[in-house]
């Protein structure tokens, strides 16, 4: 299987913005969420718990799928 750096580097960008949108979902209430996030109910305090877990499941899942794309070629 070839190796290909430039997944390893969309994998750990696209990990980085997963991270942010989880923080974001974590920290603002559905009322203060920017308008184009899923989730986003004006005048709502509630906080999308799931939904920051979520993203951070997807992001630890990008930054193990990048971490095993840089790992050493295996020859069979």
């Amino acid at each position: 299987m070839d190796k290909n750096k430039g997944l390893v580097v969309l994998g750990v960008v696209l990990g980085l913005v997963f991270v942010y949108i989880g923080y974001v979902y974590a920290t603002h209430s559905a009322g203060t969420l920017p308008s184009f996030f899923p989730g986003y109910l004006a005048n709502s305090s509630h906080v999308h718990t799931k939904h920051s877990i979520a993203s951070f499941v997807v992001a630890l899942a990008l930054f193990v799928y990048a971490w095993f794309q840089s790992g050493p070629r295996k020859s069979i």
